[in-house]
């Protein structure tokens, strides 16, 4: 093989070149990896043709210890995957994080493992056969982050005409994955120069057309021979990036020194072990290779940061959206995995006690042990590299079975798909493995053919051609993870919803009915559905029918629950504590003490700590903090949330609590003092808006009674109102609404100015903001929704249109932004104003057009003996307003009648006042 590369070398570049240098050294490294002591096995991730490779291998040799390039601290939970349906992957969580930044929390690395991988042949093997050891022999998962920090800014944007990810695509977040075998070129033109001249259109393509269906059924000396000379040929064309080569080499020497240490402290006979790689790990030439490579690496230690593991489920569209592999190439080799089985009839591993697993039976079957020693590998690759490819006959009926399904799938998602369609799916299938030099059609040219025949214009419906393809030819097959392998708060989840008697490990949708009022059991069951709607995603428990406030009891609810189809969510809940309480309670903690933590979003805590765990003690404590945080804000841009939770937590504590917390009477009457100084300013700070500007004066004005009790001086807020000069209009109608409130300012007078700036024709165009600074005052001052209904129907009566069109706009904006607040009130006043029938809009009189009410005819303003005469006549009604006002004195003689009489004369106002009351005009 050597002296053919180097005549191959000379032919070429005409005499000694770099070509011949790495012709050549592609053979060293070959025969560097063949000679080795310890056996090294070649893979590349999620390889059909390795995974018949290893079983084959390990049923041949039968070694005792089994190194596998895995992160080692993933170890304990390997044993849990008989508990799992694949495809799963294992997880290192870590949320609270020391020495890393603290904006990378939290970090998370995933091993995806499949049933058509090496490593889980290895892992089955090893974990079902007695006196095999299995050892991960890769840094830890804190080492993936000491060595291979992530960088936001190479991430770059998203690219926003990609087609959407499919859901199970998310299911391994944000994490960072690490497989065995990552086997790829690193140089983009070689990588272009293999497609092109492939015909192919992606990676996945040429690897399965060129490795997958050539190795196959190889033997195992042509197949390893063959692996390590593409892992060589794609290390030796690697770019060099310093920082990727540093860290491959360092792994290298990691996996090494901790082979070398497990060799020397149980004294195993390197013939006895396999070492499991991925090919390029294995063309290594760094100086640590080998078990008499040189020593003196030192292995850095971890941070203190703690990390949990778990598995959680995987699926097809997870691993490929993660790795960079091409949509639909997990599932067609799950497809070849199985077809290679039953071709070559490999006994494949399975974990016994795996949903669907079936117990291995290597040791039923006999199978001889591995041969003291093992002779030298002769040359394969010479025969293997001249053999021209096999060429597979064409299975018309295999081909003929997938035309007819796509058309079936088509149909059942909108496609006007018939059998026309099926024979020309056929037939250009042919067609297209005969242009790309093919005796027998790819999964590849399949699916080519397919969008080519079908996909005609449009897409009807969810999925297009090439996703049903993917779909037909194995799915998306997501795993499951099963309830003994679960942390313990998943288990706890899955108990305490036991009652509702659904499936929880299923995936889909589920509705779940809870009637309180008839099993008072459910209640605890709606605690819990609440507390997961704020830790899961929201489609993981939707509420149908029922809500949560405070101070209610539940009396029926329906839920949709999905958690199966969360899981992954669910799992690494377990990683933060052991039960959603806890869990719950310390991302409240975290949130109240984060340092861009606002009032607003404390007191959010707050309502949430007494809505869901009804814990005191954790709202005295976060009320505690929402009062500091309070007295440090220097801005009002959280003055609206602030005072629609101080409101709702009031209403609660004065109907549920026999007196108000601490925390509570301290912060109303922290924020009197604080909005009451910071007033004067939010009026003329142009940042301010004016909806922020209200909800200050909506927490002075609706709190002054409880401050003022609490020992604030009112006085304060006077003199804040008094130095606000605001030259907005918008605010200076919100200045004279709060000074109608406290008593500066009168209605007549607030009246007055209003028709003052109608009859204005200067100020008329700014008129509308004027009434929009009204429909804000409505939330310091609802009382004046009578007035503001009157402000706006003089403006619509007034106003000429090109100034009231322009601003209907601004009018809708203020009432949506604001309407569960302000809408209702300005309606309910507006039908009380109004008349109820449109016959009445003719004679209606605005009440504020209506005449003074004259007189009352039975009070004489000369006095005169009629009204004494009366009143003795009838002394029940002032004995009653008497009472009423506190006056305890009795009845004058008869004879100081006309003295009484001329009082009334002299002065009427008092009369005529108590007149108009009891008329009720």
């Amino acid at each position: 093989m050597r002296s053919q590369l180097q005549d191959a070398a000379a032919s070429f570049a005409g005499g000694p070149d770099a070509l011949e240098g790495i012709l050549l050294g592609l053979v060293d490294d070959i025969d560097r990896a063949v000679r080795e002591p310890l056996e090294i096995f070649p893979v590349c991730h999620h390889s059909p043709a390795s995974a018949v490779a290893m079983a084959r291998r390990l049923r041949e040799k039968q070694p005792k210890v089994v190194y596998l390039e895995l992160c080692e601290d993933m170890a304990p939970l390997l044993a849990e995957l008989r508990n799992c349906r694949l495809p799963v992957a294992v997880q290192a969580f870590a949320s609270e994080i020391e020495g890393f930044p603290a904006d990378w929390a939290p970090l998370s690395v995933v091993a995806p493992i499949t049933e058509a991988s090496a490593e889980y042949q290895a892992i089955a093997y090893a974990l079902d056969t007695p006196g095999v050891e299995l050892v991960l022999v890769d840094r830890s998962s804190d080492h993936v982050f000491q060595w291979e920090p992530r960088d936001a800014a190479a991430d770059g944007p998203a690219d926003p005409d990609a087609p959407a990810a499919e859901p199970e695509a998310a299911l391994h977040g944000d994490a960072v994955g690490v497989e065995i075998g990552d086997l790829r070129p690193r140089f983009a033109e070689l990588e272009e120069h293999l497609l092109r001249h492939g015909k192919v259109r992606h990676w996945s393509e040429w690897w399965h057309q060129y490795v997958e269906l050539p190795l196959g059924d190889a033997d195992h000396d042509t197949y390893r021979q063959v692996m390590l000379l593409i892992g060589s040929l794609f290390r030796r064309l690697a770019p060099g990036d310093v920082r990727r080569v540093r860290v491959d080499e360092d792994r290298e020497r990691y996996m090494w020194t901790r082979m070398r240490e497990h060799l020397a402290a149980t004294g195993t006979d390197p013939a006895d072990c396999l070492y499991v790689c991925g090919a390029f790990h294995a063309a290594s030439r760094v100086a640590e290779f080998g078990v008499h490579g040189s020593a003196g690496f030192e292995i850095g230690p971890r941070t203190a940061t703690t990390w949990r593991h778990g598995l959680i489920p995987s699926s097809h569209a997870a691993i490929e959206a993660q790795f960079g592999l091409a949509a639909g190439s997990v599932s067609i080799a799950a497809t070849v995995w199985t077809k290679n089985l039953k071709r070559t009839r490999v006994q494949p591993y399975r974990l016994a006690g795996g949903p669907g697993a079936r117990k291995s039976t290597a040791k039923a079957r006999g199978v001889a042990p591995a041969p003291p020693v093992s002779a030298p590998a002769s040359d394969q690759l010479s025969g293997f590299l001249q053999r021209p490819p096999v060429l597979d006959a064409l299975d018309e009926a295999e081909l003929l079975g997938w035309s007819v399904e796509i058309v079936r799938a088509a149909r059942r998602n909108g496609y006007l798909a018939s059998t026309a369609d099926a024979i020309a799916v056929f037939e250009t299938s042919i067609l297209l493995a005969g242009l790309r030099d093919r005796a027998r059609p790819t999964p590849y040219d399949f699916q080519d053919a397919a969008v080519t025949c079908i996909e005609k214009d449009t897409v009807p419906g969810r999925r297009d051609v090439a996703r049903l393809v993917e779909i037909m030819m194995g799915g998306d097959r997501v795993g499951q993870v099963g309830y003994d392998a679960l942390p313990p708060l998943a288990r706890d989840v899955h108990d305490r919803l036991a009652p509702l008697g659904l499936n929880l490990e299923q995936r889909g949708v589920k509705r779940a009915l809870l009637d309180v009022a008839s099993r008072p059991e459910l209640e605890r069951c709606s605690d819990l559905l609440w507390i997961l709607r704020q830790l899961l995603p929201h489609e993981a428990a939707r509420p149908i029918m029922g809500e949560r406030r405070l101070g209610e009891r539940p009396i029926q609810e329906s839920w949709d629950v999905a958690i199966g189809t969360h899981q992954r969510a669910l799992i690494e809940l377990g990683y933060e504590g052991v039960s959603v309480e806890q869990v719950l309670e310390q991302r409240l903690r975290r949130a109240a003490n984060a340092p861009q933590a606002t009032a607003g979003t404390v007191l959010r805590t707050v309502e949430d700590a007494t809505l869901y765990l009804r814990s005191r003690r954790l709202a005295e404590e976060l009320g505690t903090r929402a009062l500091e945080v309070l007295a440090t804000e220097r801005g009002v841009d959280g003055a609206p949330e602030v005072l629609r939770r101080v409101r709702r937590l009031l209403a609660h504590y004065r109907t549920a609590e026999p007196v108000l917390p601490g925390w509570i009477e301290s912060f109303v009457r922290t924020g009197y003092a604080h909005y009451c100084t910071l007033l004067p300013t939010a009026f003329v700070d142009e940042d301010a808006t004016v909806r922020q500007v209200a909800a200050m004066l909506g927490f002075l004005l609706s709190m002054e009674d409880l401050a003022l009790s609490l020992g604030c001086d009112r006085t304060q807020l006077e003199l804040a109102v008094a130095q606000s000069h605001p030259q907005d209009p918008s605010r200076t109608a919100l200045l004279w609404a709060a000074r109608v409130q406290l008593g500066g300012l009168t209605r007549a007078e607030l009246r007055e100015r209003c028709d003052e700036l109608l009859a204005n024709p200067l100020v008329l165009p700014s008129y509308p903001r004027y009434l929009s600074g009204f429909l804000h005052a409505l939330e310091p001052a609802p009382g004046l929704a009578d007035f503001v209904v009157e402000a706006v129907s003089n403006a619509f009566a007034r106003l000429p249109d090109p100034v009231l069109l322009p601003w209907l706009p601004t009018l809708i904006g203020t009432l949506r932004a604001d309407g569960a607040d302000l809408a209702p009130l300005l309606i309910r006043e507006a039908g009380r104003i109004f008349p109820g029938r449109p016959g009445a809009l003719d004679t209606w009189v605005p009440p504020w057009r209506a005449q003074p009410v004259p007189p009352a005819a039975g009070i004489s303003r000369r006095g005169g003996p009629v009204g004494a005469a009366l009143l003795a006549a009838h002394p029940g009604t002032c004995d009653a307003l008497a009472g009423l006002l506190g006056c305890d004195g009795g009845w004058a003689p008869a004879e100081s009648g006309p003295a009484g009489t001329a009082l009334l004369g002299r002065h009427p106002d008092t009369a005529l006042a108590l007149a108009a009351l009891l008329s009720g005009s």
